[in-house]
C-alpha cells in the first residue's frame, strides 16, 4: 500500500474498531435484533470508507500518500475540491498564519475532505436503497420496515450534511482572518462536535458536562499528534540507521519504533472510539430535535 508509518497505525485502529463493531452486530444478529439490516448497512459503509480512505478500494488516486501537510515544500496530497483548494492557497500566502498554525489549518481541510467522502458513501448507499425499494410492486410490513430505515438514513444525511456546510463556512472564515485566539477548542473534530451539540436538545447542565468532556477529549488527541509525530521521527531515522550497518544502533531504534508505533495505534483506537461516542450521543440529542 505504500503507506506512512502513521497511516498504518491508523489502518490499524480503524480495523479494530471495525472488528469489535463486527463482534457486537453479530451478537445482535443472533439474537434476531437487526431484522432491518440497519445496522448490518452501516458496517458495510463504514469498511467502504476505511477502504477507500487507504486506498484499498482498487482506485489508485483515493490513497492519501503521507499525513504531513507538507512535504518539501508542497502539500502531498490534493483536497480534491475547487473551493477547499483556493482556500488553503488563499490562507497559505495570506501571511496570517505560522507554521504550527498552517499545521493546524491543513489538518482542518483534510478532515473537511474526509467528511464530504463519507457523505458521498452514504447518499450512494441512500441511493442504491431508493432504487431497490422503488420497484418493489406489493407493499409489506417488510417494505414499511425499510421505508423507516431509508428515513433513518436521511436524517444522517441531512446531519452530515450540516456538518459539512458549517464546516465549510469555519474554513472560509479562518482563512481569510486567521485563527481566533479566544476560540474554546482547536482540534478540528472537536469543533465540529462542539458545534452539532450546541443545535441538539441538551441542557444547559448537559451542555457544560459535555464541554467539559470535549476539553478531556481534545487532550487526548493532542497526546495522539504527539506520537504521531514521535513515530514519523523515529521511523525516519530507522531508514538512515539501517544503511549505516550499524547493528547495536538499529535494534535500539527498531525498539523505540515497535513501541512509539505500538503506542500510536493504541491511542488511535481510544480516540476513535471516543468519537463514536461523542457522535452517537449528539446524534441522538439532535433527532430528539425533530421529533
Amino acid at each position: 500500500l505504500h503507506l506512512s508509518a502513521v497511516k498504518l497505525a491508523e489502518l490499524h485502529s480503524d480495523l479494530k474498531i471495525q472488528e469489535k463493531d463486527e463482534l457486537s452486530w453479530k451478537k445482535l444478529k443472533a439474537e434476531g435484533l437487526d431484522e432491518d439490516g440497519e445496522k448490518e448497512a452501516k458496517l458495510r459503509r463504514n469498511l467502504n470508507v476505511i477502504m477507500t480512505k487507504y486506498g484499498m478500494n482498487g482506485k489508485k488516486d483515493s490513497q492519501l500518500l503521507d499525513t504531513n501537510y507538507i512535504k518539501d515544500g508542497t502539500e502531498s496530497d490534493t483536497l480534491d475540491d475547487p473551493r477547499l483548494e483556493k482556500l488553503w492557497s488563499k490562507a497559505k500566502t495570506s501571511g496570517k498564519f505560522s507554521d504550527e498554525e498552517l499545521d493546524k489549518l491543513w489538518r482542518e481541510f483534510k478532515h473537511h475532505k474526509e467528511k464530504i467522502r463519507e457523505y458521498n458513501i452514504l447518499l450512494e448507499t441512500v441511493s442504491r436503497t431508493e432504487d431497490i425499494h422503488k420497484n418493489v410492486i406489493n407493499p409489506s410490513e417488510e417494505n414499511l420496515v425499510k421505508e423507516e430505515v431509508l428515513h433513518n438514513k436521511h436524517r444522517e444525511l441531512k446531519e452530515k450534511l450540516r456538518s459539512i456546510n458549517q464546516g465549510f463556512e469555519r474554513l472560509r472564515k479562518v482563512s481569510h482572518q486567521g485563527y481566533d485566539t479566544t476560540s474554546e477548542f482547536e482540534e478540528p473534530r472537536v469543533i465540529d462536535l462542539w458545534d452539532m451539540a450546541k443545535s441538539a436538545n441538551f441542557t444547559e447542565k448537559e451542555l457544560e458536562s459535555f464541554r467539559e468532556e470535549l476539553k478531556h477529549f481534545e487532550a487526548k488527541i493532542e497526546k495522539h499528534h504527539h506520537y504521531q509525530k514521535q513515530l514519523e521521527i523515529s521511523h525516519q531515522k530507522l531508514k538512515h540507521v539501517e544503511g549505516t550497518g550499524d547493528k547495536d544502533h538499529l535494534n535500539r531504534n527498531k525498539e523505540k519504533y515497535a513501541m512509539l508505533q505500538e503506542k500510536t495505534k493504541e491511542l488511535g483506537y481510544k480516540v476513535k472510539k471516543h468519537l463514536q461516542d461523542l457522535s452517537s450521543r449528539i446524534s441522538q440529542g439532535l433527532h430528539h430535535n425533530e421529533l
